[in-house]
């Protein structure tokens, strides 16, 4: 069983077991901040998405290396977006997205789609039908992030989808710890998804009671 699970890491250097272990650990914490609604999301999201970048380049897997990339920078707008205040009060706590946010995330979406396609044609890369998954992978991973930046409570659904899709896929890639890690960011992002919709709740009845206040 272990051998069926680990044995494609015999001939890995060290240095990148190591690296993926604690990128696992860094990402596993993030999710679980951000199911939370805690800012801590952030800087240790920003620790486990440079590790990665620096091991999935290194692997040739470019849709994943580029999320990663990605998510380092959206991580850095996010901290920024969801410390902003009004007064006292936050500026953009979680939410429904709107209208225009659903045609933006669409539009990212394809845009992402199209252009990750581009650059596995122009590589070459397209060698395996988990590449072809890759470019879906990295069009609903933008997207999800995109809406987590904005605190917007339909980033849970991309993710639940990304992080499933992910979890035979990283294990046929041959990264064991990443597929387990993308099994319980799938748990994690079910639970959040709930405990933001909780969150959400409390806000209307907190906004309820000030009406009648008023």
């Amino acid at each position: 069983m272990i051998d069926f699970f680990f044995a494609q890491y015999a001939d890995y250097p060290t240095s990148e077991i190591v690296l993926e272990l604690l990128a696992v650990l860094f990402g596993l914490a993030s999710v679980w901040f951000a199911k939370k609604d805690n800012i801590l999301v952030f800087p240790t999201g920003l620790v486990n998405t440079s590790v990665y970048a620096y091991l999935l380049w290194k692997w040739e897997l470019l849709g994943d290396s580029m999320i990663n990339v990605y998510y380092f920078v959206m991580s850095i707008y996010g901290w920024y977006h969801w410390t902003r205040k009004k007064g006292a009060v936050e500026a953009y706590p979680v939410a429904v997205a709107t209208k225009k946010e659903h045609k933006m995330a669409a539009l990212i979406f394809v845009v992402t789609l199209i252009f990750v396609f581009l650059v596995y044609q122009y590589f070459d890369k397209f060698t395996s039908w988990y590449n072809y998954v890759d470019t879906l992978l990295t069009a609903l991973f933008f997207v999800g992030m995109w809406l987590m930046a904005k605190r917007k409570i339909e980033n849970w659904i991309f993710w639940i989808v990304g992080d499933f899709i992910s979890i035979p896929l990283y294990f046929f890639k041959g990264y064991t710890f990443t597929s387990l890690q993308y099994l319980i960011f799938t748990i994690l992002a079910i639970y959040g998804y709930f405990e933001w919709k909780k969150i959400l709740a409390k806000q209307d009845t907190e906004k309820e009671e000030m009406v009648v206040l008023d």
